[in-house]
């Protein structure tokens, strides 16, 4: 009886919070054990949660236009319940009603609930609803199903080709011959930020700029590049350029 009766108040504090109606659903305890949920006449639009000990249910006479899908399954013992006077909406969303309806017959009471739209159904019975009058929504299910699984496919192939690439630029090798001149190298692109670089690269222009025979030559036996220069471009191209060096 005492969990009867705290159960009956919580479902109170509920409904309350969750319908914007003036005054709670009525809930009593019943005897030997159950409860009764009465919500009639309630303006409700939808249906409030229940208690799985929901004996009797009313939701007469409210602005009920369907009743979410799996919501009485957890009200095995329920014994009645009234739906009538309720303005359903008879589209895809319906269904479960009208399957519940049809599977629990016996326990309903107060006269059959209607359709009250679409126009093309009006004042028919939920229960009468035949089979093909759904099977569009089985199409749209089906067509729902369909564009999820393509999606999801694109998204991993896309995603696998990120993969891809990003392991294929790790392995990469970039080789630079030292006695070649390379016109896509620019400059700027293999100065370091690091001060010690700096002040290196300093130094070595210094040094070239007061050596004549550094700064101007035609000597073919030459390096194009100064080799005193070349561990610190090596550095660079490594550590920024992540361009790995190999020795051929």
């Amino acid at each position: 009886m005492l969990l009867g009766s705290g159960i009956a108040i919580l479902l109170l504090l509920v409904t309350s919070s969750a319908q914007p109606s003036p005054k709670p659903c009525r809930c009593s305890a019943l005897q030997p054990s159950g409860l009764q949920v009465n919500c009639s006449s309630m303006s409700l639009m939808e249906v409030p949660p229940l208690s799985p000990d929901t004996t009797e249910l009313y939701l007469q006479d409210n602005q009920l236009s369907t009743v979410p899908s799996g919501h009485f399954d957890r009200l095995q013992d329920l014994r009645r319940v009234t739906l009538s006077g309720n303005p359903f909406h008879c589209d895809c969303g319906i269904q479960f009603l009208r399957t519940w309806l049809r599977r629990n017959w016996a326990v309903v009471s107060g006269g059959v609930p209607t359709c009250a739209s679409p126009s093309g159904v009006a004042h028919t019975a939920i229960t009468a609803l035949s089979d093909a009058y759904f099977s569009s929504c089985a199409q749209q299910s089906c067509a729902g199903w369909v564009y999820d699984t393509m999606v999801g496919v694109m998204l991993c192939g896309l995603i696998g080709l990120l993969l891809w690439g990003l392991r294929l630029a790790k392995n990469s090798t970039f080789t630079l011959y030292i006695d070649q001149r390379h016109a896509g190298l620019e400059l700027d692109s293999l100065r370091s930020l690091k001060p010690k670089h700096r002040r290196l690269q300093r130094t070595l222009s210094e040094e070239r700029e007061n050596s004549a025979s550094l700064t101007r030559t035609n000597d073919p036996e030459r390096p194009l590049i100064n080799m005193e220069i070349l561990p610190q471009i090596l550095d660079v191209l490594h550590k920024k350029h992540n361009i790995k060096i190999k020795t051929i």
